[in-house]
């Protein structure tokens, strides 16, 4: 038992040591931040002086997810990648509220508490893109711009198990030995090389995380029920921040329709890069096909 101990201490080891590669790799060093209850972990990279993007992670996710992507934007921007709460290395209570409202002005805490410019550039994945269109809504002037990268919402044109009925995002869940690799086959059309090592890890930690996963989970379910496509669609219609839209064509999770539809609901949105055999993980499957017509979307923005 005490070999079969000291072999999983140093197996995440090794998987905390080649996180921080990857980090350093992007530009990004880690730091961490007490705000009230939560204890925040994230990575932080490139120039003070320059603008900030906030770049946020979807559900099952961590910062690390934006590692590929951020490698490109710390040469030109002051970068923020926090694990949300409850995810990743980010501590909250066993009673905390995990509903996107809480979660987007638990943000603003962290934003005033690390003291970053509040002309933020945001961008969300998935579940991270809900959370930025809410945090949009909520402080309009203190947001310059939006990348929203099959962004969750709750649309009109919804044709997935998923979006029909949130209850099926319990699926994604990642509860026992196995999980990881179903699950990164439903969301990647086009998976990047992971070694074993890593992936195994990356399961445990999830696995560990479900009960959060599941807390989250209900949260979405709650919303889906309180917002009508009609009502997202008023509040969506109220920001008038540029917008970049990024869709994989082939997403399973919430379907490449969806991203013409926030077109036609934002009133400053850039037509959608829609991605050509990608699935619902552009930031990792594709990051150098999304992050150029980025970088050029920013490079317009005063």
């Amino acid at each position: 038992m005490l070999l079969v101990s000291l072999s999983s201490h140093a197996a995440e080891l090794n998987f905390r040591h080649i996180l921080q590669q990857e980090r350093s790799w992007a530009g990004l060093s880690s730091k961490k931040l007490k705000v009230n209850e939560i204890e925040w972990s994230y990575s932080e990279g490139g120039d003070l002086a320059k603008p900030t993007l906030l770049l946020l992670h979807g559900l099952s996710g961590t910062r690390d997810n934006w590692n590929r992507v951020a490698r490109y934007l710390t040469p030109h921007y002051h970068v923020i990648i926090p694990d949300l709460p409850a995810y990743g290395e980010t501590l909250v209570p066993t009673d905390f509220d995990l509903s996107i409202p809480n979660l987007a002005e638990k943000l603003r805490r962290f934003i005033d508490a690390a003291q970053l410019n509040p002309n933020l550039h945001i961008a969300g994945h998935s579940m991270g893109g809900a959370i930025a269109l809410l945090y949009s809504t909520q402080y309009p002037l203190e947001v310059k711009s939006l990348l929203l990268v099959d962004s969750a919402g709750v649309y009109q044109s919804a044709n997935t198990p998923y979006l029909k009925d949130m209850t099926h995002l319990n699926d994604l869940v990642v509860r026992k030995a196995g999980d990881f690799d179903k699950l990164m086959n439903l969301v990647m059309q086009s998976q990047p090389f992971i070694p074993v090592e890593l992936r195994v890890a990356q399961e445990k930690l999830m696995i560990q995380q479900s009960s959060n996963t599941y807390k989250m989970v209900e949260q979405l379910v709650t919303m889906s029920k309180l917002y009508t496509p009609d009502s997202f669609a008023l509040i969506v219609r109220g920001l008038e921040q540029p917008v970049f839209i990024v869709w994989g064509k082939q997403d399973r999770i919430i379907n490449v329709e969806a991203a013409y539809e926030l077109k036609n609901l934002l009133k400053n949105a850039a037509p959608p890069l829609l991605l050509e055999g990608i699935g619902h993980m552009p930031i990792l499957e594709a990051e150098q096909l999304m992050v150029q017509p980025y970088l050029k979307f920013l490079q317009k923005i005063k």
